[in-house]
């Protein structure tokens, strides 16, 4: 079962983003060299109840074969009840969020709320691998805080129940997104599984090709989750190949990255229509832009942006 898993996903992944990785963003990825992409966060509940909007995120762009299906729940029930909805999706993988660190998730007991509960990701993993042949990955984190450390009891649970690949993020809960991943506890984390056949990725602070190579060649790391450094930046896929080959890559240049946005943005109004697709658009243009000369004029003119065609204007003005 666990090469199944080598078979779905390579080094480089897009990582889970809500309100990012819809297919639009998943194709640019793929097209600039990722190797794999997970869905944004589905609710198990939500699809238990076949919610519209939920069985929505799980649709793919035309062409997209291999695709990892991540789901969240409090516990194993929703998760049982909505198995049957889940494969009739075909997902490559199903993966399972105990990393989101929102409140609003983590109230309800699911996200990173489960590293409280170590023994429940175990009864959670084994309900689907009773329901499926299908892969299963767990993403996770250090712990609750600095004094609940447990990643390593976490993953455990994780794999002995069959999970085939593991995501650590390397933050607490409590730290959210703040301060800095603890690069150590990957090393800590590969090792502990010396000798299985489970993958292990990187999750957290990899913004950068040389991020990624240190993480891989010189932890050992299986792959990478490529989460905020890929945020209008598709392009690192491509030159975290480059540097692993040749041990340099490049920038992409102006040009390029503009050309690219204005891709994006037509990929999403095909998928979603020119209204959502604009709305939903304006953070991932002014990702795309950062950093270039005139940007700030620009991002005002997308911000106030209503069509596609407004949006080709205040990119444009950037070449």
């Amino acid at each position: 079962m666990r090469e199944c898993a080598k078979n779905i996903v390579g080094p480089l992944m897009l990582a889970p983003l809500a309100g990012y990785t819809d297919k639009a963003f998943r194709m640019i990825a793929h097209e600039w060299g990722a190797d794999g992409a997970v869905t944004e966060m589905v609710s198990a509940e939500g699809l238990a109840r076949g919610g519209e909007k939920t069985e929505k995120l799980l649709e793919r762009y035309p062409g997209e074969e291999n695709l990892v299906m991540q789901i969240f729940a409090p516990s194993h029930d929703p998760v049982e009840r909505c198995m049957d909805r889940l494969i009739a999706h075909n997902p490559s993988m199903i993966d399972i969020n105990c990393g989101c660190p929102v409140p609003k998730v983590v109230k309800t007991g699911a996200g990173s709320a489960l590293m409280k509960n170590p023994e429940e990701i175990g009864r959670i993993v084994k309900v689907i691998r009773n329901a499926t042949d299908i892969p299963v990955s767990v993403k996770f984190r250090l712990g609750w805080d600095s004094s609940s450390i447990n990643y390593l009891e976490f993953a455990d649970h994780a794999v002995d129940a069959g999970a085939s690949l593991i995501t650590l993020h390397a933050r607490t809960r409590a730290q959210g997104y703040s301060g800095t991943a603890d690069r150590s506890a990957f090393r800590t984390l590969k090792e502990h599984f010396k000798g299985s056949d489970v993958l292990v990725y990187a999750s957290g602070d990899i913004f950068s090709a040389e991020d990624a190579r240190t993480l891989i060649e010189d932890y050992g790391m299986d792959g990478v989750m490529f989460a905020r450094g890929a945020i209008g930046n598709p392009f690192i896929f491509r030159m975290t190949k480059e540097y692993l080959r040749s041990g340099k890559c490049n920038e992409p240049a102006i040009e390029e990255r503009i050309r690219t946005a204005l891709h994006h943005l037509e990929a999403a109004v095909s998928f979603y229509g020119e209204n959502t697709a604009c709305r939903e658009m304006r953070k991932q243009l002014m990702a795309y832009i950062k950093g270039i000369p005139g940007a700030n004029k620009a991002k005002a003119a997308i911000g106030q942006a209503v069509t596609s065609e407004e949006m080709d204007k205040a990119l444009s003005m950037l070449i």
